[in-house]
């Protein structure tokens, strides 16, 4: 997948941000207490999003689904000023009932619409990456909405098909040829 200059960038810095939370000095996983306290700060955090949003960002972990993966894919190769209005790609997404109230509180800042569409492409990214993604939301229906990470719940490893022959048959329905 050939991403932009911007996604290539902020992928790596959103994973070692990830990185950095997942653990403390001690070596215990403490990933999810670290991203519950994110997102109870995530309203004082607004004022980052267009310098560091991969720290903002990860506050979102764990709270979005994907059934639409070809979005996420042609989204990813755009740089921020090629980004399309936030409503478009709103419908391609789904978030749990925690991170609309995040969702709502950026949507209020100046910048909020393209700080969204960076969260869920770098949330997307990291899941794909990491062999976690999951194109149905119903896969994640196990999901405590109490619970603030996903961590901890077993996800359905398999995948019907991987995403690149999803792009295949899905160019091959628009009339592409297929190489």
């Amino acid at each position: 997948m050939m991403l932009s200059t911007y996604f290539e960038d902020l992928t790596k810095a959103y994973q070692a941000e990830l990185e950095d939370l997942r653990s403390d000095s001690e070596g215990n996983d403490i990933l999810k207490s670290r991203l519950k306290a994110k997102r109870s700060q995530f309203a004082l955090m607004m004022p980052m999003i267009e310098t560091a949003p991969e720290m903002v960002s990860v506050a979102f972990h764990g709270g979005v689904s994907f059934p639409n993966p070809h979005a996420m894919v042609l989204l990813s190769t755009n740089e921020v000023e090629e980004f399309p209005a936030w409503d478009e790609i709103a419908a391609t997404v789904e978030f749990e009932p925690w991170a609309d109230a995040l969702v709502a509180i950026a949507l209020k800042e100046t910048g909020g619409e393209n700080f969204l569409i960076t969260t869920v492409c770098l949330e997307y990214l990291y899941e794909k990456s990491n062999g976690n993604y999951h194109g149905d939301y119903a896969h994640q229906s196990a999901i405590d909405d109490s619970d603030d990470s996903v961590d901890e719940v077993e996800r359905d490893e398999d995948r019907d098909q991987d995403l690149e022959t999803e792009g295949a048959d899905w160019l091959a329905e628009q009339g592409f040829d297929r190489h």
